[in-house]
Order: C-alpha cells, then structure tokens, then sequence
C-alpha cells in the first residue's frame, strides 16, 4: 500500500515537471521571455533562440540593432523563409541566421567572429529582443 502512493506521488511530480517544462513562462518569467524563449543553444559557433514574432518583425529588429551598433559592410539576404544578414560590428564579422519556424515564430541564431563568440552573440541576442519588444 506505502508503494502504491509513493509511485502516485512520483507520477503527480513527474506529470507536473513535464507540464513545466514547456512552459518558459513559468520557468523562466520576466520580460525577455516575451520577446524570446529564455532559452538558447550554443552550437557550432552561433547562439540560437526563438522569439514569439514574426520574420519581418525579427528582421526588422535586427537591421534595428545593426543600425544602433554601428554596424557597416551590412549584406542582408532576405528569402521567403527567413534568410540572413552579415555585417562588421566592432571590427568582428557578425552574421544573424533568421529561419521561419511558424506565423509568429522565429529561429535566430547569431554568429559573432569565425569560431563564435557565445558572450557578444547574447549580448546581440538581448539588444534584438529590446528592440522586438520596443514595437
């Protein structure tokens, strides 16, 4: 019988972590969650996350952060599906990867230099989430 609650009270604990964990509201709170998921992926060089906004609207955004650093030497490549824009900020090539996920979900993963720079690329994430929000 003891069993038999310990593995109820263990299901109830496990449905409700699993029920958590795609929720980054609850996770994560705060208001950068509303301009992205609170959660990035450093891979192969360039930090990548999602935002809750449409591609023109994370374009938009990034140009906007481009413009407000500084940025020259600014190549955009934009296709139906997202597309990409490389630009020279701070003397460090950057390049932003934008990719249609859903209508108002976005992937963007930021490279900063050739191998990656995963302190500058957040601080670039955060600057396009201000700005996303800003609107």
């Amino acid at each position: 019988m003891i069993y038999r609650k310990r593995a109820a009270v263990a299901l109830i604990v496990l449905t409700c972590c699993f029920s958590l964990y795609g929720c980054p509201v609850l996770v994560v709170g705060g208001a950068a969650v509303a301009g992205g998921t609170g959660t990035y992926y450093y891979v192969e060089g360039e930090l990548r996350t999602d935002y809750y906004f449409s591609v023109d609207a994370v374009w938009s955004a990034v140009e906007k952060t481009i413009a407000d650093m500084k940025g020259r030497d600014v190549e955009p490549d934009k296709q139906s599906d997202g597309g990409k824009i490389v630009a020279v900020i701070n003397d460090e090539k950057v390049q932003f990867r934008l990719k249609y996920k859903d209508k108002d979900l976005t992937s963007l993963g930021i490279r900063v230099g050739a191998v990656g720079n995963e302190a500058a690329s957040k601080v670039i994430h955060d600057r396009v989430a201000d700005n996303l929000l800003k609107k």
